[in-house]
């Protein structure tokens, strides 16, 4: 559905409600991009949540990656999500209440050596073309 994320580093990973986010979470530190989350529930399939980690926020702002505390991994498993709960607290928590089996995981890497795409532009991008193709945004992402 994506095109636009295919020229990045990605990789993935599957999160049960039983199982360890931080042991699960196959995310080095030091990366910025997004991630794309997806419920897996009755044999259904459903994009519930797209974010970004941290800065930059402008092109040319990071001078030492490994300064900055928001990358990727630290923001899927610590930022807050559903109150002032971190993720890998509220997930589990979520997908009991929502009836979710697994939720997978898509990361990309759009700040790195390679590439230079703010991760606030990408977010944006994606969330404009889900919005356009369903007329809303992924339920997570209004909570």
């Amino acid at each position: 559905m994506f095109d636009e994320l295919s020229k990045y580093k990605q990789g993935n990973f599957f999160f049960q409600a039983t199982d360890s986010l931080v042991e699960v979470c196959n995310l080095t530190r030091d990366k910025y991009g997004l991630y794309l989350v997806y419920a897996l529930s009755k044999g259904r399939v459903e994009l519930v949540y797209i974010n970004k980690s941290g800065p930059p926020e402008k092109a040319g702002v990071v001078k030492e990656p490994k300064d900055i505390a928001d990358d990727l991994r630290e923001n899927l498993l610590n930022g807050y999500q559903f109150g002032e709960i971190e993720r890998k607290n509220s997930w589990p928590v979520q997908m009991m209440i929502e009836d979710i089996e697994a939720l997978h995981v898509h990361w990309y890497v759009t700040y790195d050596e390679k590439n230079h795409d703010l991760p606030a532009t990408v977010k944006s991008k994606i969330l404009q073309i889900y919005q356009g193709i369903y007329g809303h945004l992924p339920r997570w992402n209004k909570m």
